[in-house]
Order: C-alpha cells, then structure tokens, then sequence
C-alpha cells in the first residue's frame, strides 16, 4: 500500500530565530503564512509567498483572532458576523498578495485559540468552512484529525486535510494535551519521527496516558518557531522517504 503525506509549517510569523523560516522552506509541501492578525505583516506575507514559490512549497493562510499581544492563543467571544468577516479579510489578503506574486493560494489553516476552538466546536467551525466556500469552493480545509473542523468542512461540501501533529501530546479523545501542561510537548526528535511514521501507517497515535486511538493523517505540522526545526524536518522528510512514504501537498495527490 503506497502512502502519501504533506508536510505543513507555519510561516511568517516572525519568529525571534533569525532564518528559520528559510531553513524550514525546503523541506515542507505547504506553508501556512499569518495574515497580520495574531502575527505578520504585508511585507512578511508576500517575502513567505515568494520563498514559498522558490521552494516549490503550497501557499495557506493562516488566520487568528486579532490577538497580537497573546500571539492569537487566547481564546476571543465573537459574534457569527464578525468572526466571517475576520476569517474572509485574512484570508482574502493572502490570496490576493499570493495571485499578485504568480501563483494560487492553495489552502486555509486556522491558528491557535482559533484551531482549538474549531475542534471541538461544530457550529463555528461551518462559520470558518462556509467564509472559505464564499470566498473560493476549492481551496482545503485544514484541521485536526477526527475534529469538528473536518465534519464541518464535509458538510459544507468543501476539500479537507487531517492533521497530526508530531511534537504535541494527544489526549484520549483525540484532542492536544494543552501546552499549559508539562510534558505537552515532544522534544525527542527520535520519538517524533516514530510516532509520525506510525500515524500515517497505522493510522493510530498513542495518548498521553498509553491508550493507542484512531487518528488520519493527511497533513503533518512542523512548528518552525524553535532552533531543532530545521534539523528536525530534515530528518523526517529523510525518515520518510525511507520508508516509501511520499511527500505531496493535498491538492496535488
């Protein structure tokens, strides 16, 4: 059986490790740029698109709450109107500066309080499916394995992409142990690698307290906003291919 993976970074964030965004670049598929929101700035956007297209790498938005200060992890109370409204202005800029640049904004990832929020709850996460289908019915949804934000995307009748995560810890319900809680997150870069290996295989990650749940994994995230990530991806692409496992962004399978 031939397995196929995309492996995701969010970019453009302005990441305090000088270069990383660079040295990510080349070993991804597909790259969620910030839209200003929660990080980035226009500049910022359209330096990532070009690099993006230079490596050959699917351009996203990566949309938050307007949460610069807490970096778009805090969650916000919205209304229904508002929350469209800030999804389609993030968005709809990055498609554009993406088209001006040469090429097609390919997918939409939210960014923190927002993804987390879209997990578990349904009804927003049709608002954020529903802005996408308005502003451009064949862009993808990415969102967590087995989460809200896929049922939502399916329903609404547009493409999605389940997303693993290979240095976060799972809860027993498929959700991420949050990163207010020690041992969160994975630091051992040999246990990453297995773990991501095993998730597209076997489809099946193990939770933080040992039980072995389903999970789909269409989409990996690398978090490029710590000196090992570079190195770490290089790694896993190598890891990978080892193994026969292809590396494609969504739309290209």
């Amino acid at each position: 059986m031939a397995f196929c993976i995309d492996i995701n970074c969010d970019l453009g964030e302005g990441s305090t490790i000088s270069g990383s965004d660079e040295a990510v670049m080349p070993f991804i598929t597909s790259a969620n740029i910030a839209c200003g929101f929660h990080a980035g700035d226009p500049l910022t956007m359209e330096k990532t698109i070009r690099s993006a297209i230079t490596h050959n790498v699917a351009v996203g938005a990566h949309p938050g709450y307007p949460d610069r200060e807490g970096f778009g992890r805090r969650k916000m109370a919205m209304g229904r109107d508002e929350l469209r409204a800030m999804i389609l202005y993030q968005a709809a800029a990055l498609k554009g500066m993406a088209e001006a640049a040469g090429t097609r904004m390919m997918h939409v990832k939210p960014h923190g309080a927002l993804y987390n929020s879209a997990a578990t709850d349904f009804e927003l996460s049709l608002i954020i499916a529903r802005a996408m289908k308005e502003l451009d019915s064949s862009l993808v949804l990415v969102g967590l394995s087995g989460s809200q934000i896929i049922r939502a995307a399916r329903e609404t009748g547009i493409a999605c992409a389940s997303e693993v995560f290979a240095d976060r810890q799972y809860n027993d319900d498929g959700t991420l142990v949050s990163r207010d809680l020690p041992g969160a997150v994975i630091h051992d870069t040999t246990l990453m690698i297995q773990r991501v290996i095993r998730m597209i295989t076997e489809k099946t990650v193990m939770t933080v307290s040992g039980k072995i749940v389903p999970v789909d994994a269409d989409t990996v995230c690398i978090h490029g906003d710590n000196e090992s990530a570079p190195e770490f991806v290089r790694r896993l692409t190598s890891a990978l291919r080892a193994e026969g496992i292809e590396l494609k962004p969504p739309l290209n399978r």
